[in-house]
């Protein structure tokens, strides 16, 4: 999906150092390489890929923002770092938030409708 998306010009991509820390501590985890197993994926490649896809960013500051989970911040710090018009997740508690500082946070499929048009 990642690769489709830049493919076709229409988006940029971006995370941070924390995020990518974080997407290695959960692709690491046993019920993660199960399933990148099962689909013949290590978890270098898919980290790899990952970071051909997108842009990286380096957050100067990272606001308190999201009540329930600290971590979601990076998150946010990220989006405000580059400048991005959304913020696309599959979290419960960045998603109850609706928007921050007028960026809009969507879920997967919301992003593809507005792609898509």
């Amino acid at each position: 999906m990642l690769d489709a998306i830049r493919s076709r010009g229409e988006a940029r991509l971006f995370t941070s150092p924390a995020l990518l820390d974080e997407l290695a501590d959960v692709l690491t985890r046993p019920s993660a390489t199960k399933r990148l197993a099962i689909i013949g994926r290590m978890v270098r490649e898919v980290l790899a890929d990952y970071v051909e896809a997108m842009e990286v960013v380096e957050p100067e500051h990272v606001p308190r923002v999201v009540p329930d989970d600290a971590d979601d911040d990076q998150v946010i710090a990220a989006a405000l770092a580059a400048g991005t018009g959304w913020i696309v997740s599959g979290d419960a508690d960045l998603l109850t938030l609706g928007s921050y500082q007028n960026i809009p946070i969507l879920s997967a499929a919301q992003a593809v409708q507005r792609i898509a048009g």
